[in-house]
């Protein structure tokens, strides 16, 4: 499952890539919702047409901007809100708002808005995370 952040895998045609055997491509969310926009991507027909791509498209939830972006957000019990660092206008990313943007980009497999605390986080750090995810409970004891 290659991934092709802005539903290209760069350096390389879909003709090309269907011929490595991949079986899904990896879109990101957060990236794409930036630029072009879902508006534009669901006018081009979905990831799919919008990138060649007759294979099954997974988009991420853009959970890993909001660790990889730390110092462009600011986290709360809502979800996060980010701000744009090409125009410096403000995303409000809620697990609502990441599942609408998937579902307009035309996702097959979308994945939940998560959270990934950085290596170094303490375990009360990691404990605000449970209660939405307590299926975790067990992994961190």
């Amino acid at each position: 499952m290659p991934v092709g952040t802005l539903a290209t895998v760069k350096g390389i045609s879909t003709e090309q890539l269907a011929r490595t055997g991949a079986q899904m491509v990896l879109s990101n969310t957060y990236h794409l919702h930036l630029q072009p926009g879902e508006e534009i991507v669901a006018a081009g027909g979905g990831l799919h047409q919008f990138m060649g791509w007759d294979g099954p498209m997974l988009t991420d939830s853009g959970g890993f901007q909001v660790f990889s972006l730390g110092d462009l957000n600011k986290i709360d019990d809502r979800g996060v809100v980010f701000r744009n660092p090409r125009d410096g206008r403000i995303i409000d990313m809620t697990p609502e708002h990441a599942t609408q943007i998937q579902m307009a980009l035309g996702a097959d497999v979308a994945m939940a808005f998560d959270q990934c605390p950085p290596l170094s986080s303490d375990r009360k750090r990691c404990d605000r995370c449970l209660p939405a995810h307590p299926c975790l409970v067990g992994a961190l004891r």
